[in-house]
C-alpha cells in the first residue's frame, strides 16, 4: 500500500490540477446556473466515471497507445466537442434540454441520462485530463507494490478531489444564476451558459 507521505503530496497537487478552470469545471459551473446543484450531481456522476476510466488507462499503458493513434484520439475531441456546441446552441434557441424552460417539463430519466453522458464526454475527451493523468499518476506508483491497492487509493484521491472542486464551481454558478433569475433574465442566462456550452466544445475539439 501506498505511504502517508506519498499521499501527502499526491493529494494537495491533484487538487490544484482539479481547481484549476477547465472543461469540467465550466461545465459544472454552467449545469449550477441552470439546472441546480442537485441535477447537476448527474453530471458529476457521469464525470468522475469518466476520470476514473482515464485514470485506469494512464496507469496501465492504454494512454501511451492513444497517442501513438492520434487520428482515434481526435474524433473522441470532436465528437465531445461537437456534442456540447450543439447543447450551446440548443441553449441559445432556448430549447435545450438544461435550459430553464424544459428543466421542470423534459422527462427525468431521458434528462438526467443526457447530462450524465455530457460529463462522461467532457472527462474522457478533453485533453488536460489525459496529460494531467499520464504525468501525474506513474511517478506516485511504486512497481515493488502491489498495482491493485495502490491504484484504488490514488483513484479514491483523485474522485475525492473532483468532485470537491465541482461542487464548488457548480456552487458559485447556482447563486449566479438565482441572481439572474430574480431580474427575470431567463433568457439571457440561457444565452449566456449557451455560449459557455459552445465555448468549452470548440475548446475541446481544437484544444
Amino acid at each position: 500500500m501506498i505511504d502517508f507521505a506519498t499521499i501527502a503530496v499526491f493529494a494537495p497537487t491533484f487538487f490544484l490540477v482539479s481547481i484549476s478552470p477547465g472543461m469540467c469545471m465550466t461545465l459544472a459551473m454552467t449545469l449550477g446556473m441552470t439546472i441546480g446543484i442537485r441535477r447537476t450531481l448527474w453530471m458529476m456522476l457521469g464525470e468522475l466515471v469518466g476520470v476514473a476510466l482515464v485514470g485506469i488507462c494512464a496507469v496501465v499503458g492504454v494512454a501511451t497507445m492513444m497517442l501513438s493513434y492520434p487520428t482515434v484520439f481526435a474524433v473522441f475531441k470532436y465528437i465531445g466537442g461537437a456534442y456540447l456546441i450543439y447543447i450551446g446552441v440548443q441553449m441559445w434557441r432556448s430549447k435545450g434540454q438544461v435550459s430553464f424552460a424544459d428543466a421542470e417539463q423534459s422527462p427525468q430519466k431521458k434528462d438526467n441520462l443526457s447530462i450524465i453522458i455530457q460529463g462522461f464526454v467532457t472527462a474522457i475527451a478533453n485533453p488536460k485530463g489525459w496529460a494531467f493523468m499520464i504525468s501525474l499518476l506513474p511517478p506516485f506508483v511504486n512497481p515493488s507494490l502491489p498495482m491493485a491497492g495502490q491504484l484504488t487509493l490514488l483513484l479514491a484521491v483523485i474522485l475525492v478531489c473532483e468532485f470537491t472542486c465541482m461542487m464548488l464551481y457548480a456552487s458559485g454558478g447556482k447563486q449566479l444564476g438565482r441572481m439572474l433569475q430574480r431580474n427575470d433574465s431567463v433568457a439571457n442566462l440561457n444565452k449566456i451558459t449557451g455560449t459557455l456550452m459552445v465555448a468549452v466544445g470548440l475548446w475541446l475539439a481544437l484544444g
